[in-house]
Formats: C-alpha cells, sequence, structure tokens
C-alpha cells in the first residue's frame, strides 16, 4: 500500500494563498448611480446656477455663429436671412487697414504679456520671504484693490495725474526745465499708457494666484534646502520658483489665447482721432464699423471677425500648451 506524501513547498504556498485571501479588504458593492446622486442631492443643487449660466451665456452665443455666414436682418431673424457664405470673412482680410489693425492688436496684447507677465511673479516672490505675517497681508491687500476699480476711474486718474494742465507729472517736467506734454493726444505715449494701466489693474490677481501655488510647496523642501546651506536666494530660485512652475505655464497658456485680445473699454475711454495711428485695434475698428456707424449694425461683420480671432486664439494656446510641456507638466489638455 503505496503513501501519498505533499509536497512541502506546495503547502507553504497554499496556505500563504489562504492568508492572503483571509487579510484582503472586503470590496463593498458599488452604489447604483441614482443613490449616489441623491445622497449627494444638495451638491447638485448647487451646481444649477452655474449650469443654466453655462448654458444661457457660453453654449446658447454659439449657435449664433451662423450670422458670420449670412447678411443678417434682426427683422429677418437667423432663419430668414439671407446665405452669404464667406463674403463676410473675405471682407475683413481683404481691407486695406486690417495690416495695420493686426499689428496694433499685436504690439499692444505683446507689451502686455511681456511686461505685465513676470512682473507678478517676482513681486509674488519676494513677497513671500517678508517675515512680517501682518506687513505681507497688508501689501498684498493693497496690491489686489485695483482690480475692483472700473476702467472709468483708472483712465480719469491717469489723465489727472498726467495732464498738461495742472498735472502732477506735467507739473514736475516743467519744474525740471521741459515743456508740458500732452500725453493722451500723442500716438507714441498710447501704448505705455494702456500697458501701465494694465500693469496697475491686474498684477494683483495674478500675486494671489502664485502666493496660493506657494503656500502649498511642501516645507520640508526648505528645510532640507537649509541643511544644504541654501541661502534665501537659492532656496528661492531652486524651491520656490520650480513649486509653482505649474502655475505659471498655465497662466502664461491663458494669456497668450488672449493675444488679439485687448481691454476695450480702456482702449475707447483713451480713444480719439489723434491716436488712431497706434490706438486702433481689431476690437475698436469693428465696434467703429460694426456697430457705431449710421444705419442699421452689421452683425454678421463682427460675428465674422469675432469667429476669426477665436479660431487664432484657440490654435495659439494649443500651441502654447505643447511647447510648455518642455519645461513642465503642466499640459491642459
Amino acid at each position: 500500500m503505496s503513501h501519498i506524501t505533499a509536497d512541502p513547498a506546495q503547502e507553504l504556498a497554499t496556505e500563504a494563498q489562504l492568508e492572503k485571501s483571509s487579510s484582503a479588504p472586503t470590496v463593498k458593492p458599488r452604489k447604483p448611480l441614482w443613490r449616489r446622486m441623491v445622497a449627494a442631492r444638495w451638491l447638485y443643487v448647487m451646481l444649477i446656477p452655474g449650469l443654466i449660466h453655462l448654458v444661457l451665456f457660453k453654449l446658447a452665443p454659439v449657435s449664433a455663429l451662423v450670422i458670420a455666414f449670412q447678411d443678417f436682418s434682426t427683422f429677418l431673424g437667423i432663419s430668414g436671412s439671407p446665405w452669404v457664405g464667406f463674403q463676410n470673412f473675405i471682407n475683413f482680410f481683404n481691407d486695406p487697414n486690417i495690416g495695420r489693425l493686426v499689428a496694433n492688436t499685436v504690439i499692444l496684447a505683446a507689451l502686455v504679456l511681456f511686461v505685465s507677465f513676470p512682473i507678478p511673479i517676482i513681486f509674488a516672490l519676494f513677497l513671500n520671504e517678508v517675515r512680517l505675517r501682518w506687513f505681507r497681508k497688508s501689501v498684498q491687500t493693497l496690491s489686489f484693490v485695483p482690480y475692483f476699480v472700473s476702467s472709468a476711474v483708472l483712465v480719469s486718474i491717469m489723465y489727472t495725474l498726467l495732464s498738461p494742465s495742472g498735472g502732477v507729472v506735467n507739473g514736475i517736467i516743467e519744474s525740471l526745465g521741459g515743456t508740458a506734454i500732452s500725453f493722451f493726444t500723442e500716438p507714441a505715449w498710447f501704448r505705455p499708457l494702456y500697458t501701465t494701466m494694465q500693469v496697475w489693474q491686474n498684477f494683483g490677481y495674478s500675486v494671489i494666484i502664485y502666493v496660493a501655488a506657494m503656500a502649498s510647496i511642501d516645507p520640508a523642501l526648505y528645510e532640507a534646502a537649509e541643511l544644504d546651506g541654501a541661502g534665501r536666494w537659492r532656496k528661492m530660485f531652486s524651491v520656490t520658483l520650480p513649486g509653482i512652475s505649474t502655475m505659471i505655464s498655465v497662466l502664461l497658456i491663458l494669456n497668450v489665447g488672449q493675444i488679439l485680445t485687448v481691454d476695450l473699454d480702456k482702449i475707447l475711454l483713451m480713444y480719439n482721432p489723434s491716436v488712431y495711428e497706434t490706438a486702433d485695434v481689431i476690437q475698436t475698428y469693428v465696434y467703429r464699423l460694426a456697430f457705431a456707424s449710421e444705419g442699421f449694425p452689421d452683425y454678421s461683420y463682427a460675428a465674422a471677425v469675432g469667429l476669426v480671432q477665436g479660431v487664432i486664439a484657440f490654435v495659439l494656446v494649443v500651441v502654447t500648451n505643447r511647447a510648455s510641456q518642455r519645461f513642465s507638466d503642466s499640459r491642459v489638455f
């Protein structure tokens, strides 16, 4: 009579498998979708206002872009207006002023991008090094205040400071033996003034974003840098700046997408025929021709120009997003 002997290795493997199965956590069955929605019903209720705004003011207007391909009439409506195809786009690109308009728009946007984009980063880096908490918070709050001031007030303040008769700046120039300058009627001064106001009004908003990103940096990185003998400057460039590189890339992508978009309110407030040479941009030209002209507004022409700007902005965002992968992991899509 033969005796069957078990393999010791097989027994050990079986015991280990039994222990693993017994110690494994029990996976609870996933609740149905409707039960999860009922459990989080108040969160979905809070989403309703945002969804309504998204549908009414973001998604619904997209369907109205069809008027860019029509000779739109408010009396005939979208369904009754005659179809003209790409004629509105052809009129825009054949316009003899298009070169000057695009150049002025790109120059203004590029000046704002290259001047105003690095300033909040530098400001936030130095603000992060301030040890007095109350002073840091006060400076951060004061830098954010101009963001809530309307463009009309900012232009009025700038005009008061730069007025050729009684302005503080011209008063200083005259006291030094110079001649008063009419800043708002000189084409050469339009771009510096516009860029200055854009930086003044908007840099505080970006500072808050960068400071919030700095707050999420692991303090252990600073401690490790100190153990390696790094000073404040070294920690700023080796820890803080790389820690916010993703946020820098995201904001750069968003700003590049607006390269053909300027602050129309400020330009219209600073606008006059003497500065058309440098102040006339795509939006103001379309406003003059499509909305402020005599007769009925040309909505089709304005929609065609807006569609061209939107397509170009989308291409720039995609290109910038791809390029940002060479420097950080901040890919948006």
